[in-house]
């Protein structure tokens, strides 16, 4: 539920003021860094225009709030969806997760998620973590497709997580991009944050950037394409996406960071999968590794590109 203010500066309160620090405290139920996350959006206005968080306030100011009000996240429950589980554990689950599937709900999203079908599958997941989130360690983007591995037990959350933070879990990546790059092998340390005007979208054109490291590899040219193998050092959100449509070199069927028809060719969907995951068992510290192939979907892509086109056509 969403709510909007408008407030009214006076010299003797709030004058000089960063406009963040007044927001938070003029509300009184959103934190500093979720002003800042909506002002990033640009749902704060002041007289009429967009500002940033240090935004220095003046008497007079009109400022202009839409925020939501923040809630307890709702228990999610169990629902039927088919799930390709590859492995489990007393401590953990290995899903191979297909295109199209949430991971877990969020802003419009309430039903038909990774979690819903992981509930109906494993009833003593609830509890386990955030209520809308139980056993959720990582998230894949809804539209890539491959391995996650879920927590069974509060021990084993806790390790994962841990291990996540630390940068102790390998994580490769296949993506079919635009173009080739100049070198075949190599890096993008680009920080990554909202998008210093388009909130909605991760960028390394942002006022708050975040460390952002991603290694790739060229495996083989298509024609104007390039499939790569792609490991992302730290996990930003649509880091991999992000990075490589800095780079020049989209992700093909990247609606949102590049386009679903660049060289001509029509794709139904983004071709980045989560094709390996390696990291140390939760409970026995053996290092486990996991490895989803392409989907029969993104194999017929290649397939199709490979296949040159018959005379006259």
């Amino acid at each position: 539920m969403s709510e909007t203010r408008e407030f009214l500066v006076a010299p003797e309160d709030g004058e000089d003021q960063r406009l963040d620090v007044f927001l938070s405290a003029k509300t009184g139920v959103v934190t500093r860094s979720q002003v800042q996350r909506f002002i990033d959006l640009g749902r704060v206005m002041v007289n009429g225009e967009p500002r940033k968080s240090s935004f220095k306030l003046r008497a007079g100011d009109r400022i202009t709030f839409t925020f939501d009000l923040p809630g307890a996240p709702q228990a999610v429950g169990p629902q039927d969806i088919p799930l390709d589980v590859v492995y489990e554990d007393a401590d953990i689950i290995v899903v191979n997760k297909p295109s199209g599937l949430v991971v877990h709900p969020g802003a419009g999203i309430s039903s038909g998620t990774l979690v819903h079908g992981l509930l109906f599958r494993y009833p003593e997941l609830a509890g386990l973590g955030p209520d809308d989130r139980p056993g959720i360690v990582h998230r894949l983007d809804k539209e890539t497709s491959g391995v996650i591995v879920v927590a069974r037990t509060g021990a084993a959350h806790l390790e994962l997580k841990r291990q996540f933070k630390a940068r102790e879990v390998k994580k490769v990546y296949l993506a079919l991009i635009v173009g080739r790059p100049a070198r075949d092998e190599g890096s993008f340390d680009w920080p990554i944050g909202r998008h210093h005007r388009h909130g909605e979208r991760m960028s390394i054109k942002t006022d708050k950037p975040r460390t952002a490291i991603t290694e790739y590899r060229v495996v083989r040219t298509i024609g104007e394409y390039s499939l790569l193998e792609v490991r992302p050092l730290t996990g930003r959100t649509h880091q991999i996406r992000v990075h490589l449509a800095a780079a020049g070199h989209p992700v093909a069927g990247d609606g949102r960071y590049g386009s679903r028809t660049k060289g001509g060719t029509r794709f139904s969907r983004l071709f980045l999968h989560a094709h390996q995951l390696m990291f140390n068992h939760p409970e026995t510290g053996r290092r486990m590794s996991f490895i989803s192939p392409l989907p029969i979907g993104l194999q017929a892509i290649l397939e199709a590109l490979e296949t040159p086109p018959e005379p006259g056509v």
